[in-house]
């Protein structure tokens, strides 16, 4: 019997926000403009500067980002981990990605870095939640 949607916890609904934060950054980067060119977008996303090209940039970033934090926050679960501890780290990963995604795309290069290291941190220390 599969899992009701409201035996999902936080922490499960954080990997959905993640997989749909570079969705977001495409859209901010193909928005209103009107040449767009979907016929071969990711050569036109290329070819973009500016806040379009530093939003498609945090698209790629936000896809490397995802598959380390989905597994860290299943192998939490997996592992036993107390489930707000697993919650607490990943609402920090998202609230950092989504800091990170303003950031690039504001042109904010330090604090992005930042924010990126947060992010960074969270995943980690949710593979070894269970363990402390």
């Amino acid at each position: 019997m599969p899992t009701p949607l409201y035996a999902l916890t936080l922490a499960h609904w954080c990997i959905l926000i993640a997989a749909v934060l570079p969705i977001v950054c495409a859209g901010i980067a193909k928005a209103g403009f009107k040449r767009f060119d979907n016929n071969n977008p990711r050569d036109w996303l290329a070819a973009q500067d500016g806040f379009r090209r530093r939003a498609n940039a945090a698209q790629g970033n936000s896809w490397e980002a995802f598959s380390i934090f989905a597994a860290a926050v299943l192998t939490a679960i997996q592992t036993g981990a107390p489930q707000d501890r697993v919650d607490a780290l990943a609402v920090v990963f998202i609230l950092a990605r989504v800091a990170f995604i303003v950031c690039y795309v504001a042109d904010r290069a330090s604090i992005r870095t930042l924010v990126w290291t947060v992010g960074l941190v969270a995943s980690l220390a949710l593979f070894v939640s269970s363990r402390w």
